[in-house]
């Protein structure tokens, strides 16, 4: 008989985590594109992609430990104004698996993808429209935010323009671009003038990227690849989010290194994959040129968040609570 583990309020792996698969398998989707329009080799893209699965399997069974013996903690992310946003990673990134086992198996990559599609639509309803009763508050407004409506649509868009239901899509691709525009002035006229976000919070920031640069990764995925004139619109929004976070990155590393710092993950890797769509279609556009050294800014990046990780691993400061949540 197993002995159920004792109750406790915190669990030492956060929701949050999973940040880490979006920047993994984001890249593993640049590396596959690269492979088609350089010389490089294309196993990089499929160790990414499998250390993107290893990760994200790992992080799931924590995930379903935590709601089966660790009860009083999964509900306590559940009723976080901040944290619970996060859980909305866990259907977004089971989607990324089926992107990653796509050239191995559709069938399988289709299951991922529409199981993650309805875990996302189930949360985003029921995290977000549960906000429309007005008990949200405006500190506990910080860009996690984002995630349930903008970031799980925009991978469904992502995920189904890449087994060719560029028609589905393109509903998702609707429901994330406008959810990101609806949310986009509230985000940044709390980031203005309500003071500034507290310490452990303020790598969340780097989530400030995502939108625009998701949304012309999807865009791209569900036009065929075209880039056309909304997708440029959609990449230079991007670059100028990518400003004012390299402006403020003294002022978000006023802290050590944690996992969180994966918010800044998913929007890079973005960047690279849009660039190289351009490169593909046309290397003497602005956005074409820029591909080499984006790929290369993103890869830094991304190395440097994994190695940052390791070391959190070797050094035992990895398993960590939330971060602290808004009052």
């Amino acid at each position: 008989m197993v002995t159920p583990f004792p109750p406790v309020k915190t669990f030492p792996i956060p929701a949050a985590y999973f940040g880490m698969v979006l920047g993994i398998a984001g890249m593993g989707t640049a590396w596959r594109i690269a492979a088609k329009v350089w010389p490089v080799p294309g196993f990089v893209g499929e160790a990414l992609m499998a250390l993107a699965g290893v990760v994200w399997l790992a992080l799931s069974l924590a995930f379903i430990v935590k709601w089966v013996w660790f009860r009083p903690a999964a509900l306590a992310e559940v009723g976080d104004p901040v944290q619970c946003c996060y859980i909305s990673l866990f259907p977004a990134t089971t989607m990324l698996m089926g992107a990653a086992v796509m050239p191995y198996s559709r069938t399988a990559a289709l299951a991922f993808v529409i199981v993650g599609t309805v875990g996302q639509l189930g949360f985003a309803a029921y995290r977000s429209a549960g906000l429309w009763r007005g008990l949200h508050s405006p500190e506990a407004t910080t860009p996690g935010v984002y995630l349930p409506t903008v970031s799980g649509n925009l991978i469904s868009a992502i995920t189904l323009g890449a087994l060719g239901y560029a028609d589905w899509g393109l509903l998702f691709f609707g429901a994330g671009l406008f959810s990101w525009l609806s949310l986009e002035g509230v985000i940044l006229q709390r980031l203005r003038t309500l003071g500034a976000l507290p310490n452990p919070l303020r790598p969340s920031i780097g989530i400030q990227l995502a939108p625009p640069l998701v949304a012309c990764e999807a865009y791209l995925f569900v036009n065929g690849g075209q880039p056309d004139l909304f997708a440029q619109i959609l990449f230079g929004y991007g670059l100028l989010q990518l400003l004012f976070l390299a402006r403020l990155l003294r002022w978000t590393f006023e802290q050590p290194f944690s996992v969180s710092f994966w918010a800044f993950s998913f929007g890079i890797s973005a960047l690279a994959v849009s660039s190289l769509h351009f490169l593909a279609r046309n290397p003497e556009s602005p956005v074409g040129m820029m591909a080499l050294p984006i790929f290369l800014f993103a890869n830094g990046a991304i190395a440097l968040l994994i190695l940052g990780t390791v070391l959190r691993i070797v050094q035992g400061k990895f398993l960590l609570g939330p971060p602290p949540a808004a009052k």
